[in-house]
This record gives C-alpha cells, sequence and structure tokens, in this order.
C-alpha cells in the first residue's frame, strides 16, 4: 500500500471545478431571473416568519400571484462556499416543505432564497455560490428561480436587481407580517347594521 498526496494539478483541478460553481452577478442578471413584484413585501414576511440571524438561509417558495405556499429556514455549516453543496442542501429542504413541479411542461411556482450574513451589501464569492445553488436546486425540484437576496446590517438587498431598502436588516427586530398574511380586519362598529343587532341583542 502506497501513502502520498494528490499531485498538484489534481489539486489545482479540484479547486477550479469548485471555483466554477458560482455565478456572477452579470451572470444572474442575464439569466432572465423573474422580478418579484413587491420585494419589501417578500422579505419583510420571511423575516417576520423566520427571525434569520446572520449565517441563516431561508429558501421560499411562492405561487404566481407571490403568495407564500412552503418555506424553511436553516444555519449555514462553517465549511468553503460550494454551489454544489449549497445546491444539496437547498434540495433537501424543497424536497422536505413542497411536492415537486417536475411534471410540469413549464414550471408555476418560484423559489426565492433570502440569506442573513455578516459583512456588507456587496457581492461576495458565498453569494456566487448560493446563486449556483438555488438555480440548480430549482431545475432538479421543477420550480422557476427566483431572487436571491441578501440580509445584511446596511438592509436588504436583491442582487442582480439593484433594488433593496434599509429595513429589515441583519440586526433588527421581526416586522408584522405582510398584508396578505395578515387576519382580515374586525367589523367596523357603529351604522344602522350596529344598531340593529343591539337592540336584538338586548331583547334575547
Amino acid at each position: 500500500m502506497t501513502f502520498g498526496f494528490a499531485p498538484a494539478s489534481a489539486a489545482a483541478s479540484t479547486s477550479a471545478a469548485s471555483a466554477n460553481r458560482m455565478l456572477e452577478p452579470a451572470e444572474w442578471a442575464a439569466a432572465g431571473i423573474p422580478l418579484l413584484r413587491n420585494p419589501r413585501e417578500v422579505v419583510s414576511g420571511l423575516h417576520a416568519r423566520h427571525h434569520p440571524q446572520p449565517a441563516t438561509a431561508v429558501i421560499a417558495v411562492l405561487d404566481p400571484d407571490e403568495r407564500l405556499r412552503a418555506s424553511a429556514s436553516f444555519v449555514r455549516r462553517t465549511a468553503p462556499a460550494d454551489g454544489w453543496m449549497f445546491r444539496n442542501v437547498l434540495l433537501a429542504q424543497l424536497r422536505r416543505i413542497i411536492p415537486h413541479d417536475l411534471r410540469r411542461r413549464t414550471p408555476v411556482r418560484t423559489a426565492v432564497l433570502l440569506y442573513c450574513r455578516e459583512g456588507d451589501a456587496r457581492w461576495t464569492e458565498e453569494d456566487g455560490a448560493w446563486m449556483w445553488g438555488l438555480r440548480d436546486a430549482c431545475t432538479l425540484h421543477g420550480l422557476r428561480c427566483g431572487a436571491y437576496i441578501t440580509l445584511t446590517r446596511d438592509g436588504w438587498q436583491v442582487l442582480g436587481e439593484g433594488r433593496g431598502g434599509r429595513r429589515p436588516h441583519s440586526a433588527s427586530a421581526p416586522e408584522p407580517f405582510a398584508t396578505s398574511e395578515a387576519p382580515p380586519p374586525l367589523p367596523r362598529t357603529g351604522g344602522a347594521a350596529s344598531e340593529v343587532l343591539r337592540r336584538a341583542a338586548a331583547a334575547r
């Protein structure tokens, strides 16, 4: 039995393969990722539901009307950023929370990824690996690949689009759920109908 080290060329090719499993912002923007109609509402809703802290990823599936159908959050393991590994963990989460749409000719539902991290809002290689992983996981689960959103102390930003906001951010308290998830308003009091109900109750 012979022991030794892998040739430098093999190590270099492995490193190069890992480096290719990421997307640059220009590649992402050119991929035709559908724009969110109301990104602030999506971000606020996911933030209120999952309370993400740095190193937390939130994968969410939206229907054609951008209503939330399923979501899950998990903490990123301390390992080098690798799109293939990110793809695997995202795919596992998607399989856990919602059936696949592989039988459809064209995807109907869209998956978006919110990643809360340290640092500023500028693109990083870690973001590129998440983008690669999200795109691949969506293909394997029959979903449209949607927005990749970062959440930092500077606020939130939809990468590749230039849209963002200051709240919520990685240290902010959760905001109330978006209007689409809020309970229906209570009926207003006063007026003729209210008076009829009051008299009917008094007569009992």
